[in-house]
Order: C-alpha cells, then structure tokens, then sequence
C-alpha cells in the first residue's frame, strides 16, 4: 500500500482519490490497527471499493479490518438507491451473518459445576461443524418458502421463541422485498436440512459474565447486571447464503468485465441495483437474511431449553430474554443525510454492524433513549464488549461500527502455530471451558489468531462512532 495516508483526527485517517477512486477511502483505527491493516490487502481493497459506480460518501473501514473476498472485511460502503450498483462481495459469502446476545439473571458465581453441565447440553443441542443438520427435520419446500419470506417470525409461530424476541431483532427478523423464487435449486437444497445450526468457522455459542458495567445507564436498559450469566450466539444464512453469493458471482461476472473503465479487481463483482441481475439478488440476498435470522432464533429457543433442562425453571425464572440480535454482512436500503440532503442508500456492510444512535426511529422502543445495541465479540480467551451507536456514526459511516475484533492469522498459519498445543487444557487453565466437535477449528480459532476485542473498542471510543457499555468474560464456548 504505497497511497498516503493522512490523519483527519484521533482515530480517523484518510486516502485521497486517486487514479479511478470516485470518493475517498477512510479509515477508523488506532495507530497499532492501522499498521495491522498494512500487513495485508485491506487497505487496497478499501480504495478499490471507491471505484465503483454510484458511491456516496466514501469507501469505509472500520478498526476490525482485514483481507476479505473484494471488500475488506469491516468495509462499508454505500450506493444511490437509484443510480448504484449491488456487490455481493460487499454483503459477503455468509449473508447476514450476525450475533444475538442473550440475558439472564442467573448468576455465573452460582452455577459451580454446572456450568460444565451447561456446556455440554448446548453442545449437545445446537447442531455445529461443517455440512450440520439442523434440530427440527429438513424443510419442506413450502415452510422452507415462509422461512425465506418471513424470517424470524416463522420460528416464533413454530414454537421457537416469543414475539418480544422479533422487537429485539433488527429489522424485526425480516427483511421486505425477499423472493423464494430468486433462491436457486443449490441453495435451497443446501439451506433445507441447516435450519437450527451453527456451522463452523468462526461461529460460536459462548456463555459469558457480565464482568464489569462501563455505561450504568445504558447497561440497564440493556438489562445487563454485573455477574450476571449472558449467551452470545454467532451464526448466519449456512450453506444456502453461501450458495446465493455463489450464483450471484456467477451471473454479474460477464456484465462487470465489460465495465468501462475496468474495475481493479476482478472479484468486485457488481451490477446496477435497478437492473434484472442487480434485482434478482436482492430478492436472494434478502430471503438469505431472513433464512439467518430464523436460524438464529431457532438456535436460541434450543439454547432456552438446554438451560431449563440443566439448570431447572423457565424462560421466566430466570430471567432468559433477548437484548438484540443485530446483522453484520447484508446489504439494507436505508435513508441518510449526506451533504445536508436526505437520500435514499444501499448500504453494504461486510463484517460491519448497524449503530444506530439514541432517538432513531429502527431503534427498540426500550433502547431508544440511548442508542442501539452493538456486539464485539472477544476470540474465546479474552473479552467480548457490548457497545452502544452514537449521532457521530449516523453522520459519518452511515450508522456503522465493528463487528468483532478481526484476525491477524490466516486460518492455514493459525494451524500451524496451534500444532503440538494442548488449546483445550490452555483455554482451561485461563478459566474458559471449551466444547468442539473439530480439533481443526479449535486451530483456526485460537485466541492467538485475532486481535484484542478491547482494542478495537477502543478505537471505536476515540473515533466516536461507538460507546463501550459492558465487559462480558468468557465461560464456556460452543465450537462447530
């Protein structure tokens, strides 16, 4: 990366427009995460997302950036509803991916050996690791059509959760505008068995303390008390998002090589959000999204009731409710002020969340006063941070913040430095017990493969776009 980089202030830096760069690439990051973001191609990946057709604003990154597929992961970018274009690689290949975290009034002081018990009974009821089937049987093509049309409220009626749990989702767990038709056979073949399932990778379900309150008033509207037991649940659309990514690729590569002037990198796949090609993956991007959000609440219900088998009582005793579920790789029509005028945005936002601040009407009734919940979950060893969106996001990055805290290994180094380790007993020995059904992505997943959550709340602090309100320390871990 040979392009200055200038800085605008604490934690904001700057790349002017260059060559074919249509608006600047900015970059939200302290010093150290800066210098991270050198080491591989997400610096050049945020400017080559500038290049592209209809971009408003600037090509964004947030401090959890690193090397993704087209955009840099924690890139976010946003396109004249009207006259832009749609990048699946800007949405990514797990579509809406995202995280859900759980309150109790449990407190993790007193579970004792239980907390062992707990572990493994949501080990044993959540279906993980790669090709998982879900716990409920392999949709029919008609419930498989009102899970891709409705989204979370299809696990509701079945039984999966309760209606307060759809206010405590983004978007309400659906987004409009879906089209079962828009989803190939593929994809619909992959998705129909997944339904209830965390995969592998990095996808978790963590059981965590609440160590310490950094924002009381927003912590209590959150309902999140010191000592008290969470769960943080992080899972997407599986095989089927996947697959609609896949034939998306697929169907706009032809049009975007005939882009003038070419684009600088072929994998910025990309088409004009009004034409047919643009079109038909947003219905597919959306019936993807909802696909997810089912899948997450269906994972929490299982959740609910691994706790009341082990832990005796219901949702009720104790005290088992949503604080939010939120997407970190979708593409959402949204309105925004830009240069003092409102318009109407396709907003990508690849290993990105929503932050929106206190006052907005898409935030919860509840949590109005004080802003969105945002999720930074740690790497298994070390914290995980609940944050809150600020006025300064909705203004600058279109009310975005990070979505985690990044890797610094690939998955193929992070095995090599894990070779001859005993993670299980390390993980252990630092307090957190872990459950894993793959010792290889036990590997690929070690604390030593990312950066340190507290840095990149940190760096969310100081540029202003997010506020830290709670610690959460890992417990237990679910790995696929």
């Amino acid at each position: 990366m040979n392009r200055q980089i200038a800085s605008v202030r604490p934690g904001v830096w700057q790349i002017e427009p260059s060559g074919g760069m249509r608006v600047p690439a900015r970059i939200y990051a302290s010093e150290t995460l800066l210098a991270a973001a050198r080491s591989d191609r997400s610096l050049v990946q945020a400017c080559n997302v500038a290049h592209l057709p209809g971009i408003v604003g600037a090509s964004l990154a947030m401090p959890d950036l690193h090397e993704g597929y087209a955009f840099p992961i924690g890139g976010v970018a946003a396109f004249d509803a009207e006259d832009g274009v749609v990048s699946p690689g800007g949405v990514g290949y797990d579509i809406n991916c995202g995280v859900r975290l759980m309150r109790t009034d449990i407190r993790a002081a007193d579970l004792g050996a239980r907390l062992r018990a707990l572990v493994l009974a949501v080990q044993r009821d959540v279906p993980a690791g790669l090709g998982s089937q879900g716990a409920i049987a392999t949709l029919s093509d008609r419930d498989l059509d009102e899970v891709l049309c409705d989204g979370a409220a299809w696990a509701v009626r079945h039984g999966y959760g309760a209606p307060a749990d759809l206010e405590a989702t983004e978007a309400g767990g659906c987004l409009p505008g879906a089209d079962p038709r828009a989803v190939s056979r593929r994809a619909r073949e992959r998705g129909a068995p997944q339904l209830g399932t965390l995969g592998s990778g990095n996808h978790f379900a963590e059981l965590q303390v609440v160590d310490e309150v950094l924002d009381a008033a927003a912590a209590a509207a959150f309902g999140l008390t010191e000592g008290n037991l969470t769960v943080l649940l992080h899972s997407g659309s599986r095989g089927l998002g996947y697959q609609v990514c896949d034939d998306a690729l697929a169907a706009m590569r032809e049009g975007t090589r005939r882009q003038t002037p070419p684009l600088p990198d072929p994998q910025l796949v990309a088409a004009p959000a009004s034409s047919p090609e643009g079109r038909r993956y947003l219905a597919a991007m959306r019936a993807a999204a909802n696909f997810a959000w089912a899948n997450r609440q269906v994972m929490m219900a299982l959740i609910e009731r691994a706790m009341a088998r082990t832990l005796g009582g219901d949702r009720a005793a104790f005290g088992f409710a949503l604080v939010y579920d939120v997407a970190h790789n979708i593409a959402k029509l949204e309105e925004h002020e830009v240069a003092g005028v409102r318009r109407r945005l396709l907003v990508h936002r690849k290993g990105a969340t929503r932050a929106f601040p206190a006052g907005h009407r898409e935030v919860p009734a509840a949590y109005r006063a004080v802003g969105q919940p945002v999720f930074i979950p740690g790497d298994m060893g070390r914290p995980s941070f609940v944050c809150v969106g600020t006025g300064t996001a909705m203004a600058e990055t279109f009310g975005s913040a990070a979505h985690g805290a990044g890797r610094t290994m690939s998955r193929h180094a992070a095995r090599r430095a894990a070779a001859g380790r005993d993670l299980l007993g390390e993980m252990e020995r630092r307090g957190v017990l872990v459950a894993a059904h793959s010792a290889k992505t036990l590997a690929e997943e070690m604390p030593d493969a990312y950066k340190d959550a507290a840095e990149v709340v940190e760096a969310l602090r100081v540029a202003g776009i997010a506020r830290p309100v709670a610690r959460l320390r890992p417990l237990g871990v679910v790995k696929g």
